[in-house]
């Protein structure tokens, strides 16, 4: 209940479940663009860096499995679809980054567009502040990567 208002406020099931399959085809598409990256590296550093990439494929995975869970939680149907990842041939790691930084970006913009589909919802707002905190901590590290980067 909405204390400040004293009522509460209806949930949107159906524009739920929607960003929630937009979220789902984004966290999916981002396990394909990651595994893809990982392919990618080559160099010096290589080895952690494809570390790196892989573990956000796995946590893409992780993602997706919550995000398909309260889909189905909603009486929704999570989608099999994945966004497009760009086909683009990656020069450098920090044509990557770059990529990545503009993917995380978005990622974290549809997760707050869902905690504003929340109304009174208590676990979908937590649920929502959970993966905004976490999308915003993997942009953090690619922006901080991208920064000790030459141009």
């Amino acid at each position: 209940m909405n204390t400040l208002l004293g009522r509460s406020q209806s949930i949107d099931k159906t524009a739920v479940i929607g960003q929630l399959n937009k979220l789902l085809e984004m966290e999916l598409s981002g396990v394909t663009r990651y595994l893809h990256y990982s392919f990618m590296v080559f160099g010096a550093n290589r080895i952690p860096i494809v570390a790196w990439f892989r573990e956000q494929a796995n946590e893409g995975v992780a993602h997706s499995i919550l995000v398909g869970e309260k889909i189905t939680a909603y009486a929704g149907e999570p989608s099999v679809a994945a966004k497009p990842v760009p086909t683009t041939r990656h020069q450098s790691l920090r044509a990557m980054l770059e990529e990545s930084s503009v993917f995380e970006r978005a990622s974290l913009n549809a997760y707050r567009d869902l905690l504003g589909l929340a109304a009174d919802d208590i676990a979908l707002e937590e649920f929502c502040r959970s993966q905004i905190l976490a999308e915003s901590e993997h942009l953090e590290e690619v922006d901080k990567m991208l920064r000790g980067m030459p141009a």
